[in-house]
């Protein structure tokens, strides 16, 4: 069977490069490929290359994982995915007025563009004047149409690259160990999760991969 004839087809695994980019002025904000966050100054301690993502589960962007079942295997597309899809639109009651005593009081001096973390909750200082400090909580790509470049590049049937590559997004675990014998998997972290991430975990790789 020729593989660029083989479609995607929900719960498959796949292994995808992508691109992301804010349409209103072609922006990286995202991306799999070195070289491209490298251009455009993106976060040099994270992880590129290829990922394998399991179709369906909400691995990647919705509008991404929503437009992948269907595609050719080995096929690049371009997706036009509106903010419903992404992160959804502006809302107004996250656009807060906070005085600006209360950010000197913390030794902070605000400024336009500064990213705060209050309450466990991120936001930017949109701006600062009259005593006030005008503050949006909305994730940054909020309201924004964004544009994304993925590349299929294969089907994922191995089981243990399977399980490597979910743990690896999920968990974000560059150091894991999978072994597989009699259908029965051990996987070893190096780093610890919470008793009942561990079941719920275990429970959603059994449901995505079956017979393991």
């Amino acid at each position: 069977m020729d593989n660029k004839m083989e479609r995607v087809s929900k719960k498959d695994f796949v292994e995808i490069e992508y691109t992301g980019r804010i349409k209103e002025n072609n922006e990286v904000f995202d991306t799999t490929d070195e070289k491209v966050a490298k251009e455009n100054a993106l976060e040099a301690h994270t992880e590129f290359g290829p990922v394998i993502v399991c179709v369906g589960e909400n691995q990647v962007l919705k509008g991404v994982d929503n437009s992948l079942e269907g595609r050719e295997i080995g096929a690049e597309y371009t997706l036009d995915i509106k903010p419903g899809d992404t992160f959804g639109a502006k809302n107004a009651k996250l656009i807060q007025m906070i005085p600006t005593s209360k950010f000197l009081q913390q030794k902070i001096q605000p400024m336009p563009g500064m990213q705060l973390n209050i309450d466990g909750i991120l936001g930017r200082i949109k701006t600062v004047g009259g005593g006030r400090t005008l503050v949006d909580f909305n994730h940054p790509l909020a309201g924004k149409e964004l544009s994304y470049k993925v590349k299929i590049n294969r089907k994922i049937d191995d089981k243990k690259e399977q399980l490597v590559g979910y743990l690896k997004l999920v968990l974000a675990a560059k150091d894991l160990e999978v072994e597989i014998n009699d259908n029965k998997a051990k996987i070893t972290l190096k780093s610890s999760i919470p008793k009942e991430a561990q079941e719920e975990l275990k429970s959603k790789l059994k449901e995505i991969i079956s017979d393991i």
